[in-house]
């Protein structure tokens, strides 16, 4: 009973005590009537709310928000639908999915009543019926999807299943507003494999990542190689200056072989250049008259260390 109805009822109920104490019984029982029939035929419905009334078992018709009068005996309410947009958890235990592995979804529904006639005469129990509804479409959904796409297409997914349940509950004055799925669980020993599957893929893709570096590099040395072998000089330079960052910090102490030192005296990598060209020039018939290295001595018996200058 809705606080207006109740206080016209308890104020007619109040007037009929004071009638019957005051000797007009008469009056005082038809304010007891009154008070009935009052809160039987004045109703008020929320804003949110419709109620569904028939008259003599006959549909007379959807009233609401406000205040409306029905006939008290003759008419009746049978449903107070609420409008507002209603959730519904539901779940599937133990769901296989195409490729055969089990999986506990759980979702959650979104829904409100937009007819509040076909709601209350076209089935019995609506709310129960959009569980049953939601969960029978989940299982289908697990059904038909592989495991990856359940995984990785959630918005897919959810996309499905609003579709699949609002085409069901329409006749029914429902519909579906969204549905989200929460929680998608599988089995442990399949958690530890797929592991296994995306580390074995991710070292695959680093070992490719690697062996690029190390072709990039291989070419970066192969191109260096090809200038030092023509520019001499520039491979000693190249490696002065390796000793020098080697020997930067104190107290560091560095082995080196005699030929190391020998090579690079600038005297002596003169006459080793000098002797790589007489060698390219013998090979092709063209050595220069004027070359150091005309004598009949061939040039690998030239004596390096008189090339050597003297301490002074």
């Amino acid at each position: 009973m809705n606080p207006i109805t109740a206080f016209l009822a308890i104020a007619c109920v109040a007037i009929g005590a004071v009638l019957g104490l005051m000797g007009y019984f008469v009056l005082g029982a038809a304010s007891l009537i009154a008070a009935i029939v009052i809160g039987s035929a004045l109703k008020m419905a929320n804003t949110w709310q419709k109620f569904v009334i028939l008259r003599a078992g006959k549909l007379r018709g959807v009233k609401g928000p406000g205040l409306f009068v029905i006939i008290p005996v003759v008419d009746s309410v049978v449903a107070v639908i609420d409008e507002r947009i209603q959730t519904t958890a539901f779940s599937a235990q133990e769901a296989l999915t195409k490729d055969t592995v089990p999986v506990n979804v759980d979702a959650i529904i979104f829904w409100f009543v937009h007819d509040a006639q076909k709601a209350a005469l076209n089935i019995t129990n609506y709310r129960e019926a959009i569980d049953r509804v939601a969960q029978t479409s989940l299982r289908e959904m697990i059904g038909s999807a592989m495991l990856s796409a359940l995984l990785s297409e959630r918005t897919a997914a959810d996309q499905l299943l609003r579709s699949e349940i609002g085409r069901k509950t329409a006749d029914w004055g429902i519909s579906v507003r969204s549905v989200e799925i929460r929680d998608v669980a599988i089995p442990v020993a399949l958690q530890d494999a797929m592991s296994r599957q995306a580390q074995a893929e991710r070292e695959k893709q680093a070992r490719v990542i690697l062996g690029s570096a190390e072709a990039a590099i291989a070419g970066k040395f192969v191109e260096a190689a090809t200038i030092y072998a023509g520019q001499p000089a520039a491979l000693q330079l190249r490696a002065m200056n390796i000793i020098y960052e080697t020997t930067k910090e104190r107290g560091t102490t560095i082995l080196m072989p005699t030929s190391m030192v020998d090579s690079m005296n600038p005297i002596v990598a003169l006459a080793l250049a000098g002797q790589d060209k007489a060698a390219s020039a013998d090979a092709t018939g063209l050595l220069p008259l004027s070359s150091p290295f005309t004598q009949q001595k061939n040039v690998s018996d030239v004596d390096r260390t008189s090339l050597v200058p003297e301490p002074t």
